[in-house]
């Protein structure tokens, strides 16, 4: 077995990792997933070639894709969560006392169950508000509205599965779904990518279209494609810059005792002040 995994995002550029052993691998009807033990970042999901997550910097992704647009809800009680098959994104939305339901519709049952068996500290799957569906989320939301407060989209990259995931079609369902004041957040690929700019270009637009107010927000994951990652926020109502958002962001990461390693309310205000080189992805 090789001692690195590589994962080339442009020609010959990309991530190099040190492997020390495979843990899983398992090809389902849609996809290949694979865990590793890895010589620095914990134990590494990979599905069809692509870093999804590691032990050692989840928390970023997870903390960020959950906790930006709950703290701009007024009171998420109902969540959906598209994707999300490692736990780590439900383990964060389940942290807001106010959250009620959980519905975590992933399509590959192979991915839950290989995080649950190798990764189980990712999730907190015994947690009674969540409840796993293995099903389409597509033709989940597609039968969904005026459903939830918050969706969630945990999705990979725009192939095989995932690749309606960024089509204007599937966010109007989202928007469908979601209560008068409803709020999602998807994960929206790297700027330093050339050939993710038109995906992320087109959930822009989309959500631009659809939502009263519509932005895009960045963090730093050390393993994602040159390490700068966007996340794009629709809402119909509630603004995730505002005075109260922020209060609410302030409340939930000082009064409650999470503990959170990324996430504050000074990343909250400032993960949506963008570089100008990545304003330019979205209005060229």
């Amino acid at each position: 077995m090789a001692l690195q995994y590589n994962e080339f995002y442009h020609r010959n550029t990309g991530l190099t990792i040190g492997i020390e052993n495979t843990l899983f691998s398992e090809r389902s009807s849609f996809q290949l997933t694979e865990i590793y033990q890895t010589d620095t970042w914990g134990k590494l999901l990979v599905i069809d070639g692509m870093v999804m997550l590691s032990e050692q910097d989840e928390f970023v992704y997870h903390e960020m894709l959950a906790h930006v647009p709950l703290n701009a809800h007024p009171n998420p009680e109902q969540v959906l969560i598209i994707g999300g098959g490692d736990g780590g994104t439900a383990r964060e939305v389940l942290k807001h006392p106010s959250v009620k339901h959980v519905d975590l519709v992933e399509i590959d049952e192979t991915v839950i169950r290989a995080c649950r068996e190798h990764m189980p500290e990712v999730g907190d799957w015994e947690n009674p508000r969540l409840n796993v569906k293995v099903a389409n989320g597509i033709d989940h939301i597609k039968q969904s509205e005026n459903q939830y407060d918050v969706i969630l989209v945990d999705g990979s990259d725009p192939v095989g599965p995932a690749v309606d995931l960024f089509r204007k079609e599937f966010y109007s369902y989202c928007h469908q779904a979601l209560k008068a004041d409803g709020v999602m957040a998807t994960q929206c690929e790297s700027p330093w990518v050339d050939s993710y700019h038109p995906h992320m270009k087109e959930v822009s637009d989309a959500m631009k279209e659809l939502f009263l107010v519509h932005r895009p927000y960045l963090a730093s994951i050390p393993l994602y494609p040159a390490g700068l990652w966007c996340f794009m926020l629709g809402s119909k109502s509630e603004d995730p810059c505002s005075d109260e958002s922020l209060e609410r962001a302030r409340i939930n990461t000082t009064d409650t005792g999470w503990s959170l390693r990324y996430y504050n309310p000074d990343i909250h205000r400032s993960a949506f002040s963008l570089p100008n080189f990545v304003r330019e992805i979205f209005i060229s």
